[in-house]
């Protein structure tokens, strides 16, 4: 009977037209049957050791919990919510929730599922937040400022949005419904763990589950061009589904082949696009990876327990391998892995170089009871440069993340000498981590003296050393022909986060790793940043390579200035984008090298000059 209840407001429609949507209904829940098949055998006994693990934990001293998802509307001052906003959004996030469940599910996962907050007569509870300003006012990116106007609502219902997990849909859409046109400028994105997280959507009168079947009336939509109602739908209900993913700890991922046969678009890839598709047949629709099923099923919502949630999450692996298959086209890893609280599954993310994160493949394990793992990486990208980022999956609902590069030559052939190195590298970095500089020299020393390992290990402790040796370029003596910009005595040194710092990463993973490549030398230059240098007139060039180091987000523009006039200005680069430099330096005095964000905000922008050097004759 639903299907008959609200759609003529917008969309009159007559008796057969409502048989139509009836039949395509029809065709949903039969396309849903097949989704609960299983899943292929090789995951179903990776979700099963991880099952074990996650309810042996959760066994033990259980501290079962109610964590909820809260739902905020929010609205301009000069607009009212979106006509049936309360009712619409009840039935978009209850068909999303069961989306979720669904998916768990068939992944072998349980039905775990987000937890809706719901008032006695089961009704969604919705806050509704008038915003300070008209609609002219705000934009795309203006998602810190609307959030920053919820705050009081939700502090006054009791709800510390530090601490939990909140969906915010704005009404900064405009919906013509007689010329079937739409545009927006909502903030659309999102991001969180598994102790808080913020989503931000749109929210319109059209967008509604009951209209997810209509492949008619076409409507103009502002971004996507003439679809139909159902694809619009589609769109902006999965972009839901799709930003709480992000909002829950999920970053992106796309399918394998394998998977997009069986079961559609992944919703963390382009899923967000796909989503319940199968109601017009027009596709197989969106669902999740395992990938994201084994990240989730700790999440205090799905899991319905807050043990350990505050703690902080460690994991050391031991042993770890890198080892190339017999034909080169693929390579595995395997290691042993500890970790507190307990780890229950590894997941791998193989990205390739350019598409940001939205085209990294996965692949899955659960250690054994020795902590054991093995992780066949075969989706490799012939002719690309790829960042390999493995998961460690806490019981607890955190997570431990380790990156490493390799890189794919034109005819498939992998090169893992980046990430051999560091993984051979693995114990000398943890015990830097942890302070233990004394057995951090036992380590390296243990290396043959020629190795690369144990260069780079000598680079590192030179460069952390506290009585560091550097030379100022202006007074270098004549004989010195060239000079590593890292080793000379800057006049000027600040950073975007933390502290400068020299030929390594101020982070546990302190290689310089960027497009596959390892470098000994470099500047860490967080943006915005300044590294300053009085040559004295007395050098003649400046090469070297800026860019990211392997790593997940960021953007950074690179600028060295000459006597303060401009000479060189990259592109804007995100992780692993290099771009080179070959500058002309006679006469100048002062150097300056500078890194500004890429326009979308300094998150995650570690840019980083490789080998800068400054030569003369």
């Amino acid at each position: 009977m639903f299907l008959f209840q609200g759609i003529a407001r917008e969309f009159p429609i007559d008796h057969s037209d409502c048989i139509m949507v009836t039949r395509q209904l029809f065709l949903v829940l039969a396309a849903l049957a097949a989704t609960t098949a299983s899943a292929a055998p090789g995951d179903a006994e990776v979700t099963a050791a991880a099952r074990r693990i996650l309810d042996a934990y959760q066994a033990e001293a259980p501290q079962p919990a109610e964590r909820r998802l809260h739902v905020i509307c929010w609205r301009a001052k000069d607009r009212d919510f979106p006509a049936a906003h309360r009712e619409r959004l009840d039935r978009i996030m209850a068909h999303i929730q069961q989306f979720y469940g669904r998916e768990m599910e068939r992944l072998g996962l349980g039905r775990r599922s987000i937890r809706l907050v719901r008032d006695g007569r089961g009704r969604l509870v919705i806050h509704e937040v008038v915003g300070e300003g008209g609609f002219a006012d705000y934009d795309t990116a203006d998602g810190g400022r609307i959030r920053k106007e919820c705050l009081p609502v939700l502090r006054a219902a009791g709800i510390d949005m530090d601490r939990e997990t909140a969906m915010i849909f704005t009404n900064l859409a405009s919906w013509d419904p007689r010329q079937l046109q739409f545009e927006h400028k909502s903030p659309y994105y999102a991001g969180g763990d598994h102790r808080s997280g913020t989503a931000y959507q749109l929210d319109s009168p059209e967008l509604d589950v009951r209209n997810l079947p209509r492949k008619e009336p076409m409507i103009i939509d502002g971004q996507y061009g003439r679809i139909s109602l159902g694809k619009h739908n589609s769109i902006f209900i999965g972009g839901v589904a799709h930003e709480l993913g992000h909002a829950l700890g999920l970053p992106h991922c796309r399918a394998t082949d394998r998977q997009s046969a069986a079961h559609g678009t992944a919703l963390m890839g382009a899923g967000n696009l796909t989503y319940a598709e199968e109601a017009r047949g027009e596709g197989k629709g969106s669902f999740l990876t395992l990938a994201d099923g084994l990240q989730l099923a700790s999440h205090p919502q799905f899991s319905g327990s807050i043990k350990g949630m505050p703690d902080a999450t460690a994991a050391t692996l031991a042993n770890p391998v890198a080892t190339p298959a017999a034909d080169g086209k693929s390579f595995a890893v395997s290691a042993r892995i500890a970790g507190t609280p307990p780890v229950y599954a590894l997941v791998g993310y193989l990205d390739p170089e350019g598409g940001g994160d939205y085209d990294a493949q996965t692949v899955t394990a659960a250690p054994g009871a020795d902590g054991s793992f093995r992780l066949a990486c075969d989706a490799v990208v012939a002719g690309r440069p790829a960042a390999l980022r493995i998961v460690a999956c806490h019981a607890n609902g955190g997570t431990t993340i380790w990156n490493h590069s390799y890189t794919v030559a034109r005819d498939g052939t992998v090169d893992i000498e980046p990430l051999r190195l560091g993984f051979e590298m693995e114990e000398f970095f943890t015990t830097l981590d942890r302070g233990d500089l004394e057995r951090a020299v036992t380590i390296r020393n243990a290396w043959p003296a020629g190795s690369r390992a144990a260069a780079l290990a000598g680079t590192i402790l030179s460069a952390r050393a506290s009585d560091r040796k550097t030379v100022s370029p202006g007074d270098a003596p004549a004989d010195l022909t060239s000079l590593a910009l890292s080793a000379a005595t800057p006049a000027e040194a600040k950073v975007g986060w933390l502290k400068p710092a020299y030929d390594h990463l101020p982070r546990r993973d302190a290689l310089l790793v960027s497009a596959g490549r390892v470098f000994e030398r470099g500047i860490y230059a967080h943006a915005a940043s300044t590294h300053r240098y009085d040559l004295g007139g007395r050098w003649d060039r400046l090469t070297g390579l800026c860019g990211l180091p392997t790593q997940q987000g960021g953007s950074v523009v690179f600028v060295i200035r000459a006597d303060g006039r401009e000479i060189f200005r990259s592109k804007t680069l995100g992780p692993d984008r290099l771009e080179p430099f070959d500058l002309d330096l006679s006469g100048v005095r002062q150097l300056t090298l500078e890194t500004e964000d890429g326009g979308d905000g300094k998150s995650a922008d570690w840019g980083t000059w490789f080998e800068p050097q400054l030569t003369r004759r």
